[in-house]
């Protein structure tokens, strides 16, 4: 197994704002049904573009097994 780095939001505090979406370069970031952001990891390269956009400081960048 190897490992990746990828975006992972913390849904509990999340608000749905959308502006991990529109800073994101992969498109791997979605809000669907305006609940909450997700991320596809498959997608995610681990820029940390999106945690850093994050008004709210929701997002963090972390490594896992893929």
């Amino acid at each position: 197994m190897s490992s990746k780095r990828y975006a992972q939001v913390d849904q509990k505090y999340c608000v749905a704002c959308g502006t991990c979406i529109k800073v994101c370069p992969r498109q791997a970031i979605s809000v669907p049904y305006g609940i909450n952001a997700v991320v596809d990891s498959s997608l995610c390269i681990g820029c940390g573009l999106c945690a850093k956009a994050c008004p709210a400081s929701v997002i963090k960048v972390v490594t896992g097994s893929v």
